[in-house]
């Protein structure tokens, strides 16, 4: 699901280059993906009162079902 994610999220974005997916698996039923772009696509990734950002985790949700999974998609800000 992370390369899934992040192939989305690089054709949004201005930057590519910059967008980085980490998997965190503590919770093997409930996986946590974190998003970082750059800090001026911030505003692409998430989207008028955060349109974009809810597709994309749709997206991630009806991909993720055949895994039996849930997966959680936050935006970190890169500092």
């Amino acid at each position: 699901m992370k390369e899934f994610v992040e192939r989305l999220v690089k054709e949004i974005v201005d930057r590519p280059e910059e967008v980085v997916v980490e998997e965190n698996m503590e919770n093997i039923r409930n996986p946590l993906l974190e998003l970082k772009v750059a800090k001026q696509d911030m505003g692409k990734v998430i989207g008028k009162k955060g349109k974009m950002i809810e597709a994309l985790r749709v997206l991630l949700a009806a991909a993720s079902k055949k895994q039996r999974k849930d997966y959680q998609l936050i935006v970190v800000d890169q500092d």
